[in-house]
């Protein structure tokens, strides 16, 4: 089986209104996309942002479950955030990746967005049962990741359709879902 790691973008990503922004870390975000990445078993998940005092705000909340008093009054928290690292930019993750691995992953990226050149669950599942390059699924944050990154990627998953047109899931939610699939698509 391929590693599959988790990228939760950042910047460059759209606000509202379609403008290139940078979006704050929040601590929900980095606890639940953890646990769903360590029961859905994700190598290292990476909260990437240019922002340094959000990145050190970061590294005091992991510091807290990792090795403050949070470590031994939920060791099942400290357990999903030692999979947490923090990076610049998507090219660190990257990096990151290709020196724990050994390969440079294969960029997965998602958008809620319609478009043409898309894959399937059960395409990109096809990836990870198989030997190979690992896979970096790349979540974005505000209203989704820029035209400039989906462009860059190897792969663009296909949207999460609910049963009508309202189609605006939290990141959260999202990465829990992309992950089930992923695992469990047939």
């Amino acid at each position: 089986m391929a590693d599959l790691y988790l990228a939760l973008l950042h910047f460059p990503v759209y606000d509202k209104g379609h403008n290139v922004v940078t979006t704050s870390i929040t601590n929900m975000d980095i606890h639940d996309i953890a646990r769903s990445a360590r029961t859905y078993g994700v190598v290292r998940y990476f909260v990437v942002s240019p922002v340094r005092t959000l990145r050190a705000l970061s590294e005091k909340i992991l510091d807290h479950w990792r090795h403050g008093y949070g470590s031994s009054y939920n060791e099942t928290r400290k357990d999903a955030l030692s999979l947490v690292a923090l990076a610049d930019d998507l090219d660190e993750a990257v990096r990151m990746i290709t020196d724990e691995a050994g390969q440079t992953p294969r960029v997965v990226v998602t958008s809620a967005r319609s478009g043409a050149r898309r894959s399937s669950f059960a395409e990109v599942k096809r990836f990870l049962d198989a030997p190979g390059a690992p896979l970096l699924l790349v979540l974005g944050t505000g209203w989704g990741l820029t035209e400039e990154v989906l462009d860059k990627a190897d792969i663009v998953l296909e949207p999460i359709m609910g049963t009508g047109d309202y189609n605006h899931l939290s990141v959260r939610a999202a990465a829990a879902i992309m992950l089930d699939r992923l695992r469990h698509a047939g």
